[in-house]
């Protein structure tokens, strides 16, 4: 299943585990996707809700994904739609990005706390 998800997930060198997960109350079989740069840190995954045919095929009823920070999970009926959201996004969330985007707050938050003790510094020589 997500076959060529895997696969993009695979070229774009980023780790992934999953598992089946079968509830008891609802007729929807769960796979779970978990993904990240990091084998040891997964935070994002894909949850497939499927059901299967009376011939045995699976058949997808929908994809979401939840990516680390967001604040709501994306929906799609189809991989082919998960894809190409994920070409789009893939950078944004992976591990080098997020920690490139926290190298960038701590230099903003370090030269707004040196304009503060250069302000301070001013206002003590007057």
């Amino acid at each position: 299943m997500l076959r060529k998800t895997k696969n993009f997930l695979k070229s774009q060198n980023i780790a992934y585990s999953k598992e089946h997960v079968n509830p008891l109350m609802v007729p929807e079989r769960v796979y779970v996707l978990k993904f990240g740069e990091d084998p040891n840190n997964l935070n994002n995954r894909f949850i497939v809700e499927h059901t299967y045919t009376w011939t045995g095929r699976i058949k997808i009823t929908k994809i979401t994904v939840r990516l680390h920070g967001q604040k709501k999970p994306h929906e799609f009926a189809n991989e082919t739609e998960l894809l190409r959201y994920l070409k789009k996004k893939a950078y944004r969330y992976s591990g080098k990005a997020m920690r490139e985007r926290e190298e960038r707050k701590k230099l903003k938050k370090m030269r707004r706390m040196e304009k503060k003790r250069l302000k301070e510094a001013k206002a003590a020589q007057k």
